[in-house]
């Protein structure tokens, strides 16, 4: 990014106030709820779902360039898949209720998990492809009590970026290390700083499945990938089929939330009858490693809210530049520059003078990474004076320039290859 330009950037988090994302969220045109909808049913307006788009696209090309397919899978189920997976028996009660359908029932799927092991087994797998990585930005449906549900942190329509790396069991430890690298990456590209690891593991209770062998092996796994990491071991965390290691962050008033997990499941490879074959011919059973890199996008929507105070990092920002014409006579090249910055791939608006004065203008935009500023002379020079998010501003200079270093600053950062 052009030195000039990286004075857009939002603050650091330890100089941000948190805020609650239920308030600003609002305030800012986000998302909203209506009682037509329900109860953790939230929308999302066109600012919201542009960051929320903004994140879906940088995520799938962080997971094209660690080596994940992308697939699409129904949210909808026959129950004996959820029977097979184990979630009817042990996570029933946080399901929806079955919907009847010809002769069977159907329900609404609670995971990912139990498609993309059929995906896996659509066909037979050899050694030499594994792991096979499966990406999936999905809906999956909890039946939360009314009494949990809030903003965007708990719902019960929930977008998943979700993940299962089906692989050797000597290659499980690398690949969950490697989404662990891939996880902390894309924090550090949005600003998101975990307060803690959590090694989360079985507690007292029968949710969990019984098999004590399963869970220790699995728990030595994970314990292996956190190598490095300083973590704390907590009971009574995990999911019902293995342990998971969970990315703790914290909301304004301290509460804490999982963003992001890395699962080690030697269950659902057995409920399935998941299979590759080996170099000896004969066949194994692969590890199933569940990963989520950002977690559910509105729970790190709302994160991301509350971290940055509404003033995203140019590459999410709803609106990345705002164009400002002092008067009419320079409505026409205003309009003519947000074009040019449009075919660059910008989010771009004109506020023009009936919106008020120049002032007001931008006092409107101060979460606007970048706000250019028409006037007679830029008119007549064919340039554009730009202000920055933090109050600076920039001498006039030739528009295309402006425009070539505005496309540099507000594209998405790159994830590096795990």
């Amino acid at each position: 990014m052009p030195r000039a330009l990286s004075r857009g950037r939002p603050p650091h988090r330890e100089e941000t106030t948190m805020h609650d994302h239920r308030v600003l969220g609002r305030e800012l045109e986000l998302f909203g709820n209506d009682p037509l909808l329900g109860a953790g049913l939230p929308y999302w307006l066109p600012a919201g779902a542009t960051v929320r788009h903004a994140l879906e696209q940088y995520v799938r090309e962080a997971e094209r360039r660690a080596g994940y397919q992308h697939v699409c899978s129904p949210v909808l189920g026959k129950r004996e898949l959820y029977r097979l997976s184990g979630h009817w028996s042990h996570y029933r009660d946080d399901m929806f209720p079955p919907m009847d359908l010809g002769a069977g029932q159907v329900l609404l799927r609670p995971s990912l998990c139990p498609h993309h092991a059929l995906i896996y087994r659509s066909r037979a797998r050899s050694y030499r492809e594994l792991p096979v990585r499966l990406a999936e930005l999905g809906g999956m449906y909890r039946a939360e009590p009314s009494g949990v549900l809030g903003g965007l942190t708990r719902v019960r329509a929930i977008q998943l970026n979700d993940g299962h790396v089906f692989c050797s069991p000597d290659q499980a430890v690398g690949e969950a290390r490697a989404a662990l690298r891939l996880i902390r990456a894309a924090y550090a590209d949005l600003g998101i700083e975990p307060v803690r690891y959590r090694l989360s593991l079985p507690g007292p209770g029968g949710k969990y499945v019984d098999a004590p062998e399963m869970w220790q092996r699995a728990e030595a796994m994970l314990v292996e990938a956190l190598e490095g990491f300083d973590y704390e071991a907590v009971e009574g965390e995990a999911a019902f089929y293995g342990p998971k290691i969970d990315v703790q962050v914290a909301d304004p008033a301290g509460r804490e939330a999982t963003l992001s997990t890395v699962q080690l499941d030697f269950h659902q490879p057995e409920r399935f009858d998941l299979r590759y074959t080996g170099p000896d011919g004969r066949g194994h059973r692969p590890v199933m490693v569940h990963r989520s890199v950002l977690g559910s996008l509105e729970r790190v929507v709302a994160h991301l809210i509350e971290v940055h105070g509404g003033a995203f990092p140019a590459w999410l920002a709803p609106v990345q530049l705002r164009v400002l014409p002092i008067t009419e006579a320079e409505v026409a090249y205003a309009a003519d520059f947000a074009d040019r910055a449009l075919d660059r791939g910008l989010r771009v608006e004109v506020a023009g003078p009936e919106q008020g004065s120049l002032g007001a203008r931008v006092r409107a935009g101060r979460l606007v990474p970048f706000q250019a500023v028409i006037g007679p002379k830029e008119v007549a020079r064919e340039q554009a004076a730009l202000r920055l998010r933090d109050g600076s501003r920039l001498a006039a200079r030739a528009a295309g320039e402006v425009l070539e270093e505005l496309e540099s600053g507000v594209a998405a950062p790159r994830v590096a290859k795990p």
